[in-house]
């Protein structure tokens, strides 16, 4: 079929992925391929101290994403966009949000950059022998229940952004077992929360009386692929305000953003692994054989269909880079320049640079970073006084650090001798071809591929997420993603620089040395 034709059979595919700074819709057709895009910026709040988004506010998003992409198939095809083949929601991966019998949320939305959880996280890694990070959603709830929280006693049902909007559009209460991975652990051979831990948590709360079990107030967990329910009147009603959308569309069940970057990267097969770069960092990478002891700096979690995975994730990734970047934009206009294009030509710049970045050390922790033990983060540039401060060496340590909390973490990888086949990386970050890249390979020491699809990230995840809906019968997911999503897809690799490697190897020694300093920062900024 042509696009057009595509579109009106209902052909097609949707995904829309509530990121930290832009709420994405991408829709691609029979071949796989993106017919078009909407999008809506959007940006955290820290509120009492603890980082949030206003629901309202993803409500409106998700409804401007939705109505961009629908003028976008308007203006390009000629043709109104009135169904489609399978939908599916996915958003920044765990957090917490309780909410009561009638669906309505009882605190606010809380992300995965909040690091105010570290008694919970702590008391039941203890518990589970099992290590459970600051921002998953058990941490969340318990660290409620041990401040003494109101609105706890009300729970009847705890989610994620993007099973709470799969929720507006459909009535059902579930969750991808990816995403759920991100909420409670998962056990890999059942597909399902895990039962021993269940009890174990049962126990722990049993004296304070809840009229809930934590069984009943987690949301079901499905596989990519089962059936997820289907778009309500109401839910369709909620997407599109033009009323043009017709209801009854299959839906994916709703994934978090670490999941959906494994898909649009092809990393879902044991051995395989991928790079996301955005606000946050992290490194998966699917285990062809579990991890030797537990480790806090390893998150274990799953792909959308339930393999094992390991999980290296740092709350500060390009927020940083992007405030300075801002900075320099507004230079530009007061200049009277052309700012057109400034990420990539302030990117190609610092190729320019040292290895070293000319002895300039960048910490980019805006809020908390678990990997280098910081509850709380201050944004932070250092340098000795005989070093070069030039734009390609500030650029260059920019990107230096925003890789730089993540290499600590990978070190564990090495050290278990984890099998990573192919490395892929995906998001804005690499949209500048060659850069971000270049600098990764060194600080992992490893090739990284960057599909031609890198910038389109997590939503292409979600829209091939939903796609598999009508193949699950057919083949495995991960038969689907390698022989007709991605073969022959276009791509470049590029093999670390062994002096490059021993330059970053250098800087992040300096690095690891200076970390006294954002602590300090900390405690007197």
């Amino acid at each position: 079929m042509t696009p057009n034709q595509a579109i009106l059979a209902g052909k097609t595919a949707l995904g829309i992925e509530l990121g930290s700074t832009r709420i994405k819709a991408v829709l691609i057709g029979e071949d796989h391929k993106v017919l078009a895009t909407g999008s809506y910026s959007w940006e955290n709040r820290l509120e009492n101290d603890l980082w949030t988004y206003r629901l309202e506010d993803a409500v409106t998003g998700v409804q401007a994403s939705f109505r961009e992409l629908a003028e976008n198939v308007k203006s390009r095809y000629g043709v109104e966009l009135t169904t489609l083949g399978a939908l599916g929601i996915s958003g920044m991966m765990h957090g917490y949000l309780p909410l009561d019998a009638q669906g309505n949320p009882l605190a606010p939305f809380l992300t995965w950059r909040n690091t105010n959880t570290a008694q919970a996280a702590d008391e039941l890694t203890e518990l589970f022998a099992f290590n459970v990070p600051l921002r998953w959603s058990i941490s969340h709830l318990y660290q409620a229940i041990l401040e003494g929280r109101e609105h706890v006693s009300s729970i009847a049902h705890i989610t994620t952004l993007a099973g709470y909007i799969h929720y507006l559009l459909t009535g059902k209460m579930v969750i991808g077992i990816g995403e759920g991975s991100g909420m409670f652990p998962i056990d890999s051979r059942k597909m399902d929360f895990d039962g021993e831990m269940l009890e174990k948590f049962s126990n722990l709360i049993a004296d304070k009386g809840y009229p809930w079990d934590i069984r009943d107030v987690l949301p079901k967990v499905l596989r990519a692929g089962d059936n997820a329910g289907t778009l309500t009147a109401a839910g369709a009603a909620l997407l599109d305000v033009s009323g043009k959308l017709q209801p009854g569309i299959p839906m994916a069940p709703p994934e978090g953003d670490a999941g959906t970057g494994m898909v649009a990267t092809n990393s879902v097969a044991a051995g395989t692994g991928n790079v996301s770069a955005g606000t946050s960092i992290f490194t998966m990478v699917v285990l062809e054989k579990q991890l030797s002891k537990l480790y806090r700096d390893i998150d274990m979690v799953t792909t959308p269909s339930g393999l094992p995975v390991a999980m290296v994730h740092c709350n500060n990734g390009a927020s940083e880079l992007d405030g300075w970047m801002g900075m320099f934009s507004q230079l530009g206009k007061l200049l009277g320049a052309d700012t057109e294009g400034l990420y990539g030509k302030l990117f190609n710049e610092s190729l320019k640079g040292d290895a070293d970045c000319g002895g300039i050390l960048l910490y980019n922790y805006v809020s908390g970073e678990p990997i280098t033990g910081l509850n709380d983060g201050r944004p932070l540039l250092t340098r000795p006084k005989d070093s070069k401060l030039t734009l390609a060496n500030f650029m260059r340590s920019q990107i230096y650090g925003i890789w730089a909390s993540l290499a600590l973490g990978m070190q564990i990888f090495t050290d278990e001798k984890v099998t990573v086949r192919r490395l892929t990386g995906h998001g804005g970050l690499f949209k500048t071809p060659g850069v971000a890249q270049r600098y990764l390979a060194a600080a992992v020491n490893s090739a990284v591929t960057v599909m031609t699809t890198a910038g389109e990230g997590g939503p292409y995840g979600m829209a091939l997420l939903a796609a598999y809906l009508s193949k699950k019968d057919q083949m495995s997911f991960e038969d689907f993603l390698e022989t007709e999503v991605f073969a022959g897809a276009e791509s470049s690799t590029l093999e670390p620089d062994p002096a490059e490697v021993a330059a970053f190897a250098a800087w992040l020694e300096h690095y690891r040395k200076a970390l006294a300093l954002e602590h300090t920062a900390v405690e007197c900024v």
